[in-house]
């Protein structure tokens, strides 16, 4: 810790709480807005693309890298941060965090082609997997466990809203300025919070020395990257624009993970895990993994296939599909508090389970869509499963993160993180595979595809989702809201 004088956080309520004074808010605040801009830039560039294929002069299969690389950094990095976030302290690792974002927002925006425009993703990437498991650990940190659901409902709309308000923001931003501007746009207010963090960010929690073993780090990246990499290959191979198969790449990535699973339960015996497994002796903790996995699937599955259903299906413009799924976006961060309150008072069974229910019945739903849906109808179908995953993600993050010790927190956050994603790869390759093999079965040859024979693509994925989302209704039921006294082993009492 720090060694100046100390302040509201290392003070005690009478409840044997720390105090959750001005200084501590501000860095919540300053967190929730920092994660908000760098998450936000994680799904502008789908919009992008084909202006940036004009301008660059670049296939679709080559711009798809500025997505795919930066996926493939998140899910490089993110498991190093758990460790990162016990050795380095809170100020030092958000300055980090936030020159890398300020620095490729910087790079892309001022790029002369694509090479230097993959390279400023990149480095955004990098600052991204800091930001999101340095949130939710401080949050757990900081903040007394009778307002945790409240600071998790603000989580939630940063991992869900952020995402889903990405197409619509790049949407508006073309439709009058050039491509540059989405990187413009945002560098004034990175620089400001990173300015604001090097004044303003407290040091929180307890900093310990760890060493880094090597071989977990290499596994990792082969795991993780092989497998958000092989996932959004399928994707391309559906497309036709796969640069390689799919299959070498998963299973590099599953074997590298069987080798970084057991050294890490090898590890974690000293406490010297990069990742430390511990966390899943923790049940609530473990579903709640499980069916954050269902409902990223969900949430990025239908991210990417919504605005192909509104623009190749209804004849929607970059614009009009922004705007028809802004609502959606707009409704779960307007849910977040509330939700978040209803988790502190009620607990999270009674918001999840509702929450899960009405996700499912929404991708059901989708699996209705026709050529010449009416409008009202994909809009009311989306604002309902919005609605549901503003039930399901804040519940889980009060769920899984409240079932640790402060001492794996930091792993538990990093999890999470890593978990969503691989399943957003994995939503995202899946519903595009599914789409395209039964369009093209329609239609009878790929170049053959037309308007309804990608209503039927759309239509099969989304029924694949609404099964999907019907397991996680069923493990809803098995989540429990936890119960453990504090400093109580991990498993205690489940």
């Amino acid at each position: 810790m720090s060694n100046s004088p100390a302040h509201p956080a290392d003070q005690v309520n009478p409840a044997g709480e720390p105090e959750f004074g001005p200084r501590e808010q501000l860095a919540i605040w300053l967190l929730l807005i920092s994660a908000f801009v760098v998450i936000l830039n994680e799904t502008v560039m789908g919009v992008a693309l084909p202006k940036l294929m004009h301008d660059l002069k670049i296939t679709a299969a080559v711009g798809q890298w500025l997505t795919t690389a930066f996926l493939l950094t998140m899910s490089i990095v993110i498991p190093i941060t758990g460790m990162l976030i016990q050795r380095v302290k809170t100020r030092p690792l958000f300055i980090t965090a936030m020159s890398l974002f300020t620095a490729g927002t910087a790079i892309a925006a001022g790029a002369p082609g694509f090479e230097m425009l993959l390279v400023g993703r990149v480095v955004q990437a990098g600052g991204t997997a800091i930001m999101m498991p340095l949130l939710m650990t401080t949050v757990v940190t900081l903040v007394p466990e009778r307002q945790r659901g409240r600071l998790m409902g603000r989580i939630a709309i940063v991992i869900s809203v952020a995402p889903a308000l990405g197409p619509t923001i790049s949407g508006l931003i073309l439709q009058v300025l050039h491509w540059r501007w989405l990187f413009i746009i945002v560098l004034p207010i990175a620089a400001i919070a990173l300015l604001l963090g090097m004044l303003r960010m407290p040091n929180v929690g307890t900093q310990r020395t760890a060493r880094v073993d090597p071989v977990s780090v290499i596994l990792s990246i082969l795991a993780f990257g092989g497998l958000v990499y092989g996932l959004s290959l399928i994707g391309d191979l559906a497309n036709g624009e796969a640069l390689l198969p799919p299959a070498g790449p998963i299973a590099l990535g599953v074997i590298a993970l069987g080798l970084f699973v057991w050294r890490q339960l090898v590890l974690q015996r000293s406490d010297g895990a990069l990742l430390d497994l511990r966390t899943f002796q923790s049940r609530p903790y473990a579903l709640s993994v499980i069916l954050f996995a269902f409902s990223s699937m969900a949430l990025f599955g239908s991210l990417i296939l919504l605005p192909i259903y509104a623009q190749n299906v209804l004849g929607y413009n970059t614009l009009q599909t922004g705007l028809l799924l802004l609502p959606g976006g707009l409704l779960m961060g307007l849910l977040g508090p509330f939700v978040g309150r209803l988790v502190d008072t009620r607990g999270a069974r009674f918001v999840l389970i509702p929450g899960t229910i009405v996700t499912a019945l929404a991708l059901w739903a989708m699996g209705l869509f026709q050529y010449g849906t009416p409008v009202w109808q994909v809009l009311a179908t989306h604002l309902l499963l919005s609605l549901g995953l503003a039930g399901v993600f804040t519940p889980l993050f009060s769920v899984s993160l409240g079932s640790l010790p402060p001492m794996l927190a930091s792993h538990g956050s990093a999890m999470i993180s890593t978990v969503q994603q691989v399943a957003g790869a994995a939503g995202t390759a899946l519903f595009v595979t599914v789409m395209t093999l039964v369009s093209v079965g329609v239609a009878g040859a790929p170049e053959a595809i037309d308007a309804h024979a990608l209503a039927a693509g759309t239509r099969a994925a989304f029924l694949l989702g609404g099964a999907a989302a019907t397991v996680g209704v069923l493990l809803a039921f098995f989540v429990r809201d936890p119960v453990r006294p504090e400093g109580a082993p991990v498993g205690a009492g489940h």
